[in-house]
């Protein structure tokens, strides 16, 4: 598309003096679907209601289950903690080889029984689909979806596989201490920590080491999502168990009852309250559905990525719910809106996607988020609507702010949430701040061309661009300039600062191209359009400033 059929397409967006006739909306840049928004929001988020009944229920059902149910689970850990400690006696805390001989013959069968009574007098009743693959079949299973520390029913109907465990599990008390020889332990855990990139390394090694090994290590059990979420959706699956190219079999987890007390995630009930919640029902059911085996291809042996979306998507259409590119590092996003006052879903980007198509990594989408705050903090529900947005700016409401702010505006309601600012700072806007295109803008402003320019030069190139003849730009004008006049270098440090300047800054050279392309191609030759001798005619009149994503 040319740059006159550009600044036209725009233009013809642009509400006019017929307040009744929006007229049609921006036409989609290229590959724009494919940022459509998720089908499911936020899948960190869980509102169980209750109406009065339903609490009377729970209270009176409470007095006789919660402490007959308290005892039980009591007395069954404490039984299962002799056995635990016979299994990992004088074993090192990082293990190198696997537990066989007696102890693991006299002590494992013991823990799955005492695994599944544990669950039992929790009140979960379990029903089992599907046959459980052999560690030569599948050396490692994925469980999905994973919305509950009850997910850990899974590890027991598997027969207590080595499962990938947060490195922090290891020490709480009794559960994995390492003077109590806990129970974590007993399953031979691989362990992992969120925040050391290390040890990320050293746990992908060590999980290809045991998978590879030819059944000498137990199988591995990975919930290859990361974090809990709300069973509405798949999300990405991180690519640490499809790495080794072994075959896989998924494991599905369904909690089909008509309270769902059992989701635990980053908004919603804690710990202590979901654990007296289900404890307090009659029975809370969960259905475990082994599905067949998957074994990669040559393809997606060397490209584990690939693998995981095929697993999940197969998982997805089972499970009968969608799939979403969020991931824990939305979750971290989440958290650092709330400390910025924003509400937490604010956050949410679909972060491998954005990542991956933009070219972004967490420090860069994390300072977006700082700057997007600085906007949004005085509006409700944490979103920029038009108004904000001309604050930001320093500028007046006018038709070319109104294109800009159409443009973030994905999907059209009026408003510009997170993403849509992200996706439209790397999309939009810092395509066009190249070197060239700055230099051009500069020229633009610099009307007399002596290296500088004045507030003057600055107000009426504006005026012109924004279609507003008492603009008032003294505001905008010191904050880029450090004296009476701005220098190339003042100029270039801020449009890189702001890239949502770039298509304002650029708005002028559009038109003026625009008017020139318009002009008949027979007959005299175009007189100059600008007294700074910026020729349009000299620029590729198939090139664009707006590039793929």
């Amino acid at each position: 598309m040319s740059r006159c059929a550009e600044a036209a397409a725009v233009a013809a967006t642009v509400p006019g003096a017929d307040v009744g006739n929006a007229g049609p909306r921006p036409p989609m840049v290229p590959r724009q679907a494919s940022f459509f928004p998720p089908p499911v929001p936020n899948p960190f988020v869980q509102q169980t209601r209750m109406g009065a009944a339903r609490r009377i229920q729970i209270f009176f059902l409470g007095i006789i289950l919660l402490p007959i149910r308290a005892i039980l689970v009591a007395l069954t850990l404490l039984l299962a903690w002799p056995f635990a400690a016979i299994l990992t006696a004088c074993c090192p805390e990082k293990l190198t080889h696997p537990i066989t001989g007696w102890r693991r013959k006299i002590a494992q069968p013991a823990l799955k029984l005492l695994g599944r009574a544990l669950f039992f007098s929790m009140g979960f009743i379990v029903t089992v689909k599907g046959k459980i693959a052999s560690p030569v079949e599948a050396p490692i299973f994925v469980v999905a979806p994973h919305s509950t520390f009850f997910d850990g029913i899974a590890c027991v109907i598997a027969g207590l596989p080595s499962m990938v465990s947060r490195n922090e599990n290891v020490h709480v008390p009794l559960i994995g201490s390492k003077y109590l020889k806990g129970l974590l332990r007993a399953v031979q855990p691989v362990l992992v920590s969120r925040v050391d990139p290390d040890s990320r390394k050293n746990t992908i090694n060590e999980i290809i080491r045991r998978a590879t090994s030819g059944g000498e290590w137990p199988q591995i059990l990975v919930f290859p999502e990361g974090t809990c979420t709300n069973r509405s959706c798949l999300i990405t699956f991180k690519p640490g168990a499809f790495i080794p190219g072994v075959p896989v079999q998924p494991i599905l987890l369904r909690y089909p009852n008509k309270l769902d007390t059992v989701t635990w995630t980053w908004q919603g009930y804690a710990f202590i309250q979901l654990c007296i919640l289900t404890w307090c029902q009659p029975f809370t059911k969960v259905e475990v559905e082994f599905m067949p085996v998957q074994a990669p291809n040559d393809e997606e042996k060397s490209d584990p990525v690939l693998f995981a979306g095929r697993v999940r998507k197969l998982m997805a259409e089972a499970l009968g719910i969608p799939v979403t590119d969020h991931t824990y590092e939305d979750c971290r996003l989440m958290i650092s809106a709330g400390q910025l006052t924003l509400p937490m879903e604010a956050g949410l980007v679909e972060f491998t996607k954005i990542s991956r198509k933009l070219k972004l990594d967490w420090d860069g989408i994390r300072k977006h988020l700082d700057e997007y705050a600085a906007i949004a903090s005085s509006s409700k529900g944490g979103r920029i609507g038009i108004e904000e947005f001309a604050e930001y700016l320093k500028l007046p409401v006018s038709d070319v702010l109104r294109q800009l702010f159409a443009l973030f505006d994905r999907n059209h309601d009026g408003s510009i949430d997170f993403r849509e600012y992200v996706i439209g700072l790397a999309v939009l806007c810092n395509p066009a701040n190249t070197e060239e295109i700055i230099q051009v803008a500069f020229k633009l402003f610099d009307v007399d061309e002596d290296g500088y320019i004045t507030e003057e030069e600055f107000s009426t190139i504006l005026q012109a661009s924004l279609g507003v003849p008492d603009l008032d730009v003294s505001g905008l004008f010191k904050e880029i300039a450090q004296g009476d006049s701005v220098s190339y270098d003042e100029f270039k440090s801020f449009a890189l600062k702001h890239p949502e300047y770039a298509k304002i800054f650029t708005t002028y050279l559009d038109l003026q191209t625009c008017h020139v392309f318009s002009l008949p191609e027979e007959g005299p030759s175009p007189p100059s359009v600008s007294r700074n001798k910026v020729s349009p005619e000299t620029r590729d009149e198939g090139t664009s400033d707006k590039k793929d994503d």
